[in-house]
Protein backbone atom coordinates (compact mmCIF):
# COMPACT_ATOMS: atom_id res chain seq x y z
CA UNK A 1 0.00 0.00 0.00
CA UNK A 2 1.12 3.67 -0.87
CA UNK A 3 1.85 5.57 1.76
CA UNK A 4 3.00 9.14 2.44
CA UNK A 5 5.15 10.12 5.32
CA UNK A 6 5.50 13.86 6.85
CA UNK A 7 9.01 14.28 7.67
CA UNK A 8 10.27 16.06 11.46
CA UNK A 9 11.79 19.11 11.88
CA UNK A 10 10.88 21.06 9.01
CA UNK A 11 12.24 24.26 8.17
CA UNK A 12 10.44 27.20 9.54
CA UNK A 13 9.95 29.28 6.11
CA UNK A 14 9.35 28.87 2.52
CA UNK A 15 11.12 25.43 0.81
CA UNK A 16 12.88 26.27 -2.52
CA UNK A 17 14.10 22.78 -3.32
CA UNK A 18 13.47 19.28 -2.30
CA UNK A 19 16.70 16.99 -3.63
CA UNK A 20 17.31 13.81 -3.19
CA UNK A 21 21.05 11.85 -3.32
CA UNK A 22 22.09 9.82 -6.16
CA UNK A 23 21.84 6.58 -4.03
CA UNK A 24 18.39 7.87 -3.11
CA UNK A 25 18.72 7.49 0.66
CA UNK A 26 19.39 10.96 1.38
CA UNK A 27 17.05 13.96 0.89
CA UNK A 28 18.26 17.99 1.29
CA UNK A 29 15.81 20.33 1.45
CA UNK A 30 16.46 24.71 1.32
CA UNK A 31 14.62 27.12 2.72
CA UNK A 32 14.33 30.80 3.20
CA UNK A 33 14.93 30.05 6.77
CA UNK A 34 18.30 30.13 5.82
CA UNK A 35 19.11 26.71 6.40
CA UNK A 36 19.91 23.40 4.28
CA UNK A 37 18.02 20.11 6.30
CA UNK A 38 20.12 16.98 5.42
CA UNK A 39 17.18 13.67 6.17
CA UNK A 40 18.77 10.24 6.05
CA UNK A 41 17.19 7.02 5.61
CA UNK A 42 18.47 4.18 7.97
CA UNK A 43 15.91 2.18 7.24
CA UNK A 44 12.82 3.41 9.22
CA UNK A 45 12.33 6.36 7.24
CA UNK A 46 13.81 9.75 6.61
CA UNK A 47 15.27 11.30 9.69
CA UNK A 48 16.92 14.87 9.96
CA UNK A 49 20.24 13.84 10.75
CA UNK A 50 22.15 17.49 10.11
CA UNK A 51 21.12 20.97 9.59
CA UNK A 52 23.68 23.62 7.86
CA UNK A 53 23.55 27.03 8.74
CA UNK A 54 24.11 29.35 5.82
CA UNK A 55 24.47 32.88 5.85
CA UNK A 56 21.06 33.90 3.76
CA UNK A 57 18.16 32.19 2.80
CA UNK A 58 18.86 29.06 0.57
CA UNK A 59 17.07 28.84 -3.27
CA UNK A 60 19.14 25.81 -4.92
CA UNK A 61 20.50 22.86 -4.35
CA UNK A 62 22.39 20.02 -6.09
CA UNK A 63 24.15 17.06 -5.41
CA UNK A 64 27.18 15.51 -6.12
CA UNK A 65 27.49 11.51 -7.00
CA UNK A 66 29.30 11.08 -4.01
CA UNK A 67 26.12 11.21 -2.30
CA UNK A 68 28.26 13.47 0.28
CA UNK A 69 28.62 16.79 -1.26
CA UNK A 70 25.96 19.41 -1.61
CA UNK A 71 25.95 23.00 -4.57
CA UNK A 72 23.99 25.56 -3.30
CA UNK A 73 22.78 28.89 -4.31
CA UNK A 74 21.26 31.57 -1.98
CA UNK A 75 20.13 35.04 -1.75
CA UNK A 76 23.77 36.19 -0.74
CA UNK A 77 24.71 36.10 -4.30
CA UNK A 78 27.19 32.99 -3.33
CA UNK A 79 27.40 29.65 -5.49
CA UNK A 80 28.74 27.12 -1.99
CA UNK A 81 30.03 23.16 -2.23
CA UNK A 82 29.19 21.86 1.28
CA UNK A 83 31.04 18.02 2.18
CA UNK A 84 28.77 16.77 5.18
CA UNK A 85 30.71 13.56 5.31
CA UNK A 86 31.20 12.88 9.04
CA UNK A 87 34.14 14.24 10.57
CA UNK A 88 35.21 16.32 7.54
CA UNK A 89 32.36 19.15 7.12
CA UNK A 90 33.26 22.23 5.09
CA UNK A 91 32.21 24.94 2.98
CA UNK A 92 33.85 26.42 0.06
CA UNK A 93 32.63 29.40 -2.21
CA UNK A 94 32.36 28.46 -5.88
CA UNK A 95 31.54 31.73 -7.52
CA UNK A 96 30.12 34.72 -6.97
CA UNK A 97 26.93 36.44 -8.54
CA UNK A 98 26.43 40.62 -8.43
CA UNK A 99 22.29 39.62 -7.10
CA UNK A 100 20.44 36.28 -5.92
CA UNK A 101 22.04 33.01 -7.18
CA UNK A 102 18.63 31.39 -7.96
CA UNK A 103 19.40 27.98 -9.46
CA UNK A 104 22.22 25.93 -9.29
CA UNK A 105 22.81 22.45 -11.22
CA UNK A 106 25.38 19.68 -11.74
CA UNK A 107 26.64 17.73 -14.51
CA UNK A 108 28.22 14.40 -13.47
CA UNK A 109 29.31 13.89 -17.52
CA UNK A 110 31.09 16.62 -17.83
CA UNK A 111 31.98 17.74 -13.55
CA UNK A 112 30.24 21.40 -14.02
CA UNK A 113 28.40 22.71 -11.70
CA UNK A 114 25.72 25.54 -13.58
CA UNK A 115 24.35 28.17 -11.64
CA UNK A 116 21.83 31.27 -12.58
CA UNK A 117 21.27 34.71 -10.90
CA UNK A 118 18.56 37.28 -10.96
CA UNK A 119 21.65 39.85 -12.08
CA UNK A 120 20.91 37.87 -15.74
CA UNK A 121 24.37 35.68 -16.26
CA UNK A 122 25.52 32.12 -15.45
CA UNK A 123 28.07 30.67 -13.58
CA UNK A 124 29.98 27.78 -15.25
CA UNK A 125 31.97 26.57 -12.21
CA UNK A 126 35.31 23.74 -12.03
CA UNK A 127 33.85 22.29 -8.47
CA UNK A 128 37.40 21.24 -7.96
CA UNK A 129 39.42 24.80 -8.27
CA UNK A 130 36.77 27.06 -7.89
CA UNK A 131 37.50 28.17 -11.54
CA UNK A 132 34.56 29.70 -13.13
CA UNK A 133 33.52 31.73 -15.55
CA UNK A 134 30.22 34.21 -15.94
CA UNK A 135 27.88 34.16 -19.01
CA UNK A 136 24.97 37.08 -20.23
CA UNK A 137 21.97 35.58 -20.37
CA UNK A 138 19.47 37.44 -22.87
CA UNK A 139 16.63 37.79 -19.63
CA UNK A 140 16.09 37.38 -16.22
CA UNK A 141 16.66 33.54 -15.91
CA UNK A 142 13.08 31.88 -13.77
CA UNK A 143 14.32 27.82 -14.17
CA UNK A 144 17.29 25.47 -14.73
CA UNK A 145 17.44 22.15 -15.57
CA UNK A 146 20.67 19.80 -17.02
CA UNK A 147 20.62 16.61 -19.38
CA UNK A 148 23.39 14.19 -19.66
CA UNK A 149 24.52 16.90 -22.61
CA UNK A 150 22.54 20.06 -22.55
CA UNK A 151 21.71 23.20 -19.71
CA UNK A 152 18.69 24.36 -20.42
CA UNK A 153 17.42 28.18 -19.06
CA UNK A 154 14.28 29.08 -18.91
CA UNK A 155 13.74 33.56 -18.49
CA UNK A 156 11.83 36.09 -18.86
CA UNK A 157 10.04 37.44 -21.90
CA UNK A 158 9.41 33.77 -22.98
CA UNK A 159 12.78 33.52 -24.05
CA UNK A 160 14.83 29.41 -23.40
CA UNK A 161 18.51 29.07 -24.23
CA UNK A 162 19.78 25.66 -24.65
CA UNK A 163 23.58 25.53 -24.15
CA UNK A 164 25.64 22.40 -24.78
CA UNK A 165 27.48 21.16 -21.95
CA UNK A 166 30.80 20.61 -24.30
CA UNK A 167 30.86 24.53 -25.08
CA UNK A 168 30.52 25.75 -21.73
CA UNK A 169 33.46 23.49 -20.44
CA UNK A 170 35.68 24.72 -23.41
CA UNK A 171 34.66 28.62 -22.34
CA UNK A 172 35.72 27.43 -18.80
CA UNK A 173 39.35 26.22 -19.87
CA UNK A 174 40.07 28.42 -22.51
CA UNK A 175 40.06 31.26 -19.65
CA UNK A 176 42.19 29.42 -17.29
CA UNK A 177 42.57 30.93 -13.99
CA UNK A 178 41.81 33.93 -14.76
CA UNK A 179 37.94 33.43 -15.24
CA UNK A 180 36.57 34.65 -12.46
CA UNK A 181 38.18 37.66 -12.83
CA UNK A 182 36.35 39.19 -16.21
CA UNK A 183 33.16 40.33 -17.13
CA UNK A 184 30.47 38.50 -17.89
CA UNK A 185 30.97 37.08 -21.32
CA UNK A 186 28.49 36.10 -24.91
CA UNK A 187 27.79 32.14 -25.01
CA UNK A 188 25.89 31.46 -28.18
CA UNK A 189 23.38 28.81 -27.26
CA UNK A 190 23.00 25.68 -28.95
CA UNK A 191 19.35 26.57 -29.34
CA UNK A 192 17.49 29.77 -29.39
CA UNK A 193 13.69 29.24 -28.49
CA UNK A 194 10.81 30.83 -27.64
CA UNK A 195 8.26 29.66 -24.69
CA UNK A 196 4.62 27.98 -26.07
CA UNK A 197 3.81 29.43 -22.22
CA UNK A 198 2.37 32.84 -22.58
CA UNK A 199 2.72 33.81 -18.66
CA UNK A 200 5.80 33.54 -16.27
CA UNK A 201 7.51 30.13 -16.20
CA UNK A 202 7.55 29.13 -12.33
CA UNK A 203 9.58 25.16 -13.41
CA UNK A 204 11.75 23.23 -16.30
CA UNK A 205 12.50 19.41 -16.23
CA UNK A 206 14.50 17.99 -18.56
CA UNK A 207 13.46 14.44 -19.80
CA UNK A 208 15.42 11.25 -18.76
CA UNK A 209 16.23 10.71 -22.06
CA UNK A 210 17.53 14.32 -22.71
CA UNK A 211 14.83 14.62 -25.64
CA UNK A 212 12.72 17.46 -24.37
CA UNK A 213 11.50 19.25 -21.76
CA UNK A 214 8.01 20.25 -19.60
CA UNK A 215 7.74 23.57 -18.43
CA UNK A 216 5.09 25.03 -16.05
CA UNK A 217 3.54 28.77 -15.74
CA UNK A 218 1.59 30.78 -12.88
CA UNK A 219 -1.43 30.58 -15.41
CA UNK A 220 -2.03 26.79 -14.25
CA UNK A 221 -0.54 25.38 -17.76
CA UNK A 222 2.33 22.79 -18.33
CA UNK A 223 4.08 22.29 -22.23
CA UNK A 224 5.76 19.39 -22.99
CA UNK A 225 8.43 20.37 -25.85
CA UNK A 226 11.13 18.72 -27.84
CA UNK A 227 14.64 19.66 -28.63
CA UNK A 228 14.56 17.91 -31.85
CA UNK A 229 13.09 19.61 -34.86
CA UNK A 230 10.99 16.84 -36.10
CA UNK A 231 9.57 15.90 -32.39
CA UNK A 232 9.09 19.33 -31.85
CA UNK A 233 5.88 19.18 -34.18
CA UNK A 234 4.71 17.08 -30.93
CA UNK A 235 4.53 20.16 -28.76
CA UNK A 236 1.67 20.51 -26.71
CA UNK A 237 0.23 22.04 -23.87
CA UNK A 238 -2.59 21.70 -21.60
CA UNK A 239 -4.83 23.32 -18.28
CA UNK A 240 -3.53 22.15 -15.02
CA UNK A 241 -4.40 22.83 -11.52
CA UNK A 242 -7.37 25.00 -11.87
CA UNK A 243 -10.71 24.68 -9.73
CA UNK A 244 -14.17 25.40 -10.51
CA UNK A 245 -16.11 27.50 -8.62
CA UNK A 246 -19.64 29.55 -8.61
CA UNK A 247 -20.25 32.81 -8.18
CA UNK A 248 -22.57 35.35 -7.88
CA UNK A 249 -22.64 38.71 -9.37
CA UNK A 250 -25.63 41.40 -10.35
CA UNK A 251 -28.01 40.39 -13.23
CA UNK A 252 -28.72 42.33 -15.82
CA UNK A 253 -32.53 43.28 -14.41
CA UNK A 254 -30.76 43.77 -11.35
CA UNK A 255 -31.29 40.66 -9.78
CA UNK A 256 -28.65 38.07 -8.76
CA UNK A 257 -27.01 35.73 -11.54
CA UNK A 258 -24.88 32.75 -10.74
CA UNK A 259 -22.28 31.75 -12.84
CA UNK A 260 -19.44 28.99 -13.03
CA UNK A 261 -15.52 30.29 -13.28
CA UNK A 262 -12.48 29.09 -12.83
CA UNK A 263 -9.95 29.42 -10.25
CA UNK A 264 -6.51 29.15 -11.95
CA UNK A 265 -3.72 28.42 -9.54
CA UNK A 266 0.33 28.59 -10.51
CA UNK A 267 1.57 25.48 -11.14
CA UNK A 268 4.97 25.92 -8.74
CA UNK A 269 7.11 22.13 -9.66
CA UNK A 270 7.62 19.58 -12.10
CA UNK A 271 9.73 16.68 -11.69
CA UNK A 272 10.33 13.33 -14.35
CA UNK A 273 10.14 10.05 -13.30
CA UNK A 274 13.56 8.35 -13.69
CA UNK A 275 12.39 5.62 -15.84
CA UNK A 276 8.63 5.38 -16.44
CA UNK A 277 7.96 8.56 -19.17
CA UNK A 278 5.58 9.99 -16.73
CA UNK A 279 6.11 13.48 -15.02
CA UNK A 280 4.25 15.04 -11.46
CA UNK A 281 3.29 18.42 -11.35
CA UNK A 282 2.61 20.21 -8.22
CA UNK A 283 0.21 23.36 -7.61
CA UNK A 284 -0.58 26.55 -5.56
CA UNK A 285 -3.92 24.36 -5.14
CA UNK A 286 -1.94 22.26 -2.44
CA UNK A 287 -2.24 19.44 -5.15
CA UNK A 288 0.03 16.73 -6.86
CA UNK A 289 -1.06 15.30 -10.16
CA UNK A 290 0.84 12.69 -12.28
CA UNK A 291 1.12 12.75 -15.97
CA UNK A 292 1.40 10.32 -19.16
CA UNK A 293 3.99 12.37 -21.19
CA UNK A 294 3.54 10.71 -24.36
CA UNK A 295 -0.57 9.66 -24.34
CA UNK A 296 -0.81 13.38 -23.18
CA UNK A 297 -3.30 11.45 -19.76
CA UNK A 298 -3.52 12.36 -16.66
CA UNK A 299 -2.15 8.88 -14.39
CA UNK A 300 -3.87 10.33 -11.08
CA UNK A 301 -4.23 13.05 -8.77
CA UNK A 302 -2.90 12.70 -5.04
CA UNK A 303 -5.39 14.16 -2.10
CA UNK A 304 -5.11 18.00 -1.23
CA UNK A 305 -2.34 19.34 0.75
CA UNK A 306 -2.96 21.50 3.96
CA UNK A 307 -0.72 24.61 1.36
CA UNK A 308 0.74 25.65 -1.96
CA UNK A 309 3.07 22.73 -3.20
CA UNK A 310 6.67 24.35 -3.88
CA UNK A 311 8.49 22.06 -5.50
CA UNK A 312 9.34 18.20 -6.11
CA UNK A 313 11.68 15.80 -6.41
CA UNK A 314 11.64 11.95 -7.65
CA UNK A 315 14.01 9.64 -6.02
CA UNK A 316 16.63 8.22 -8.59
CA UNK A 317 15.05 4.51 -8.09
CA UNK A 318 11.86 6.13 -8.62
CA UNK A 319 10.59 4.66 -5.35
CA UNK A 320 9.51 8.14 -3.78
CA UNK A 321 8.68 11.43 -4.44
CA UNK A 322 9.83 14.39 -1.97
CA UNK A 323 7.21 17.10 -1.56
CA UNK A 324 7.62 20.20 -0.29
CA UNK A 325 4.96 22.22 0.98
CA UNK A 326 4.63 25.79 1.78
CA UNK A 327 1.82 28.65 2.31
CA UNK A 328 1.73 30.48 -1.47
CA UNK A 329 0.80 33.62 -2.66
CA UNK A 330 -2.40 32.39 -3.62
CA UNK A 331 -4.71 33.78 -0.88
CA UNK A 332 -2.86 37.22 -1.97
CA UNK A 333 -1.05 38.08 1.66
CA UNK A 334 2.43 38.06 -0.12
CA UNK A 335 3.26 40.42 2.81
CA UNK A 336 3.00 38.45 5.59
CA UNK A 337 5.30 35.95 6.86
CA UNK A 338 4.13 32.26 6.13
CA UNK A 339 2.95 30.36 9.00
CA UNK A 340 5.48 28.14 10.54
CA UNK A 341 2.99 25.31 10.82
CA UNK A 342 1.90 24.92 6.94
CA UNK A 343 5.54 24.50 5.87
CA UNK A 344 5.94 20.34 5.19
CA UNK A 345 8.21 18.16 4.03
CA UNK A 346 6.40 14.51 2.52
CA UNK A 347 7.84 11.68 1.33
CA UNK A 348 5.44 9.49 -1.10
CA UNK A 349 6.55 5.83 -1.18
CA UNK A 350 5.74 4.75 -4.55
CA UNK A 351 3.93 1.40 -5.46
CA UNK A 352 4.87 -0.32 -8.25
CA UNK A 353 3.46 0.76 -11.23
CA UNK A 354 1.73 3.63 -9.67
CA UNK A 355 3.54 6.58 -11.86
CA UNK A 356 3.34 4.07 -15.03
CA UNK A 357 0.92 5.00 -18.23
CA UNK A 358 -2.25 3.69 -17.92
CA UNK A 359 -2.75 1.45 -20.80
CA UNK A 360 -5.48 3.75 -23.70
CA UNK A 361 -9.30 2.81 -23.51
CA UNK A 362 -10.12 0.57 -26.22
CA UNK A 363 -12.42 2.56 -28.64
Amino acid sequence: MASINELPNPPSDTISSVVFSPDSNKLIVGSWDSGIHVYSNEGSGFQLSKKIECDAPVLGLAWNPDNNTIYSSGLDHEVAKYSIEQGEESRTVLSSHSQAANKVAYSKELDLVISTSWDGTMNVQDPNTTSYVSVKLDAKPFALSVTHDSALVVMAERKLHVFKLQALKQLLEQAGSTADEQAPIHAEPWQHRESSLKFMTRDVACMPDGTGFAASSIEGRVSVEFFDEEQNKNTYAFKCHREKTTVTSAGENGGEEEKTVDIVYPVNAVAFHPSHGSFATGGGDGIVALWDAKNKRRIRAYPKLAASVATLDFSADGRRLAIGVSPGFEDGREEEEPDPSLVKVYVRELEEGETKAKAPKAK
